[in-house]
Order: C-alpha cells, then sequence, then structure tokens
C-alpha cells in the first residue's frame, strides 16, 4: 500500500516508517521539523517507496494519492508543546481537520494518535477506556491534553457523520532509540544526565508513578489496530508495568554505573500523580500485549545516547 504518516520524522513516526518501509509499503513522511528531525530519517531518503514531504500540518495538505494515513503529527513532550501552545492547540485541531479532509476525499481507513494526556490526572487508576478523565481545561498542559481530547472528537465525528474508517490509539509513555535529547522526557533525561554524572532531576518527591512502553511493542500495537476492521477504538497502547520515578531514576544510575544521585524539584502544575494503561481491551481486540522488558529496553535505549553523546 501507500502509506501517508505525518509526524513521520518524529521519534515514534519514524520508527513507525522504518516498520512500513520492512514491510514493503510505500511510505510518505510529512513533517515540518520544527521538533521532529532529519536525521530520524536519514537512511530512508534515496529508497525507491519512501519520499519525504515538508509541510505543516495547520495548512491543507496536498492531494496525495494514498491508501492509508496515520496522524502523528503533534509536539509531545510538555516542554516543546508548551514553547507555543497556541500553535500546539492549532496542530491537534486544524492538523486533524485536514488529515480527516483528505482521508474522507479518498474514503480511505486514518489513525489517530491520541494520548494517555487525555485523562488528565485520573482519579480512577488503571485508566480504561471507558474513563471520561480529570483534566484541567485551563492549565499550562491544557494546549495538548484538550487539543488531543478535541481531535479525538473530530475523528468521531468524522466517522458519525461521513462514514469515515477511522481508528483511535491512546498512547502512554513512550521510549526507546531516537527520542531527542532535549525533549525532557523522563527516561531521556536521566539516561543522559547519568551518563554524564550529573543529578538526576525528579519532580515532586518520585513517588508519582508511570508505565513505559518500548517504541516496537507500540509500533506492533500500532500497525495492529490498523490492520483489523472490527473495532475502531479508542485503544489504550501502552505497558501496564508500573514504576515510581525515583524507581526509575535508581535503575537507569545502576544500569549506567553512574556516580548520580537524585535532586528533587518542585512537581509542574497538573502533572499526573500515577498513569498505568488497562489494556484488557488491546488484549481482546487486537491480540496485543507488551513483549519488552522496562531493563531490556533501558539497555538499547542507554546504547542509542551513548552513541549519540560521543
Amino acid at each position: 500500500m501507500k502509506i501517508l504518516v505525518t509526524g513521520g520524522a518524529g521519534f515514534i513516526g519514524s520508527h513507525l516508517v522504518e516498520h512500513l518501509l520492512k514491510q514493503e509499503h510505500e511510505v510518505i513522511a510529512l513533517d515540518d521539523l520544527s521538533t521532529g528531525s532529519q536525521e530520524n530519517i536519514k537512511n530512508f531518503i534515496g529508497l525507491p517507496n519512501f519520499k519525504f514531504i515538508k509541510h505543516d500540518i495547520t495548512q491543507p495538505l496536498p492531494d496525495l494519492s494514498v491508501d492509508q494515513i496515520y496522524n502523528l503529527a503533534c509536539p509531545a513532550s510538555p516542554i516543546k508543546y508548551q514553547i507555543d501552545p497556541v500553535k500546539t492547540v492549532t496542530v491537534n485541531v486544524l492538523g486533524a481537520i485536514n488529515v480527516l479532509e483528505l482521508a474522507k476525499k479518498k474514503q480511505i481507513k486514518i489513525l489517530q494518535a491520541s494520548t494517555s494526556e487525555i485523562y488528565g490526572d485520573p482519579d480512577i487508576h488503571p485508566q480504561p477506556e471507558s474513563y471520561w478523565g480529570n483534566v484541567n481545561p485551563i492549565g499550562p498542559r491544557s494546549c495538548y491534553d484538550e487539543g488531543k481530547r478535541c481531535a479525538e472528537t473530530l475523528f468521531f465525528d468524522y466517522h458519525r457523520e461521513f462514514g469515515l474508517p477511522i481508528r483511535v490509539i491512546r498512547i502512554f509513555n513512550t521510549y526507546g532509540p531516537k527520542m531527542a535529547l532535549d525533549d525532557g522526557r523522563v527516561v531521556s533525561n536521566f539516561i543522559i544526565q547519568a551518563l554524564q554524572n550529573k543529578k538526576l532531576t525528579v519532580y515532586g518527591d518520585g513517588s508519582h508513578t508511570r508505565s513505559f512502553q518500548y517504541v516496537s511493542d507500540l509500533i506492533s500495537g500500532m500497525t495492529k489496530m490498523m490492520s483489523q476492521d472490527s473495532f475502531i477504538g479508542p485503544v489504550n497502547l501502552g505497558n501496564p508495568e508500573e514504576y515510581t520515578i525515583k524507581e526509575i531514576a535508581e535503575k537507569i544510575i545502576k544500569l549506567v554505573g553512574s556516580q548520580s544521585n537524585v535532586i528533587y524539584e518542585p512537581l509542574p502544575q497538573d502533572d499526573p500523580k500515577q498513569r498505568r494503561p488497562d489494556i484488557k481491551l488491546a488484549k481482546e481486540k487486537l491480540d496485543w500485549q507488551p513483549e519488552v522488558k522496562l531493563e531490556e529496553g533501558l539497555k538499547k535505549t542507554l546504547e542509542y545516547f551513548k552513541g549519540k553523546l560521543n
């Protein structure tokens, strides 16, 4: 098939592009490179079944003849999406409309990469897809949280109004090679600080929790979601193994063999205290569950960052 991946030069997008190319699909990666990087897709440039288009998704898309669309275009780390919150909302909402309009014109299947952030700071744990969330609509994170929630609304309205074959996934914390060095996410921050023997910065007292999935598990779930025709979602894709942030910091220090220790800073506003996916639906509908254990994934990610810092 001929497949469009918006955000195709980003961390997750570039892994998806690589997977689809290995499956011998023809792939168009569209990205404005505001948070994505050409470094992530350099190995694909020149391949006969790959094309890169530099384009801002908030502008109408070119009239591309494609069979499927994966919409991943959006800054995903708080540091990145809070730099220009108005643009973040615009990317989520107007960007969704633009990709949906192309899908409607071609009457093709389209997948939205939504997020666990739509659950906000949850008061139900773990979070099932039936939970509507606890989101501050006017806080510093709401440009992303509410932007993604509105994108889901648009996808389901296009499905109801126009019969569009949509797929919606909710991605929980994901890590692996090709993460940006400056994206401010937990795993990349800790690995870089540990490699440089700097203090690992933990926000809050370290007792808040996250669940981390390795990127190859996510790509497996995404493609399974797209390839089936009985379920549109939304569906959680994440690893249900839950760790405190302090545990992650200590694990990375040990893996690196670092002389670092941990320092504590105030918890940012609206930062969720706990986050763990209920993946019963993914198991039932997609026959999917994560396979990569945390230590195995961290070792692979560590090797990547060693190469980037040398």
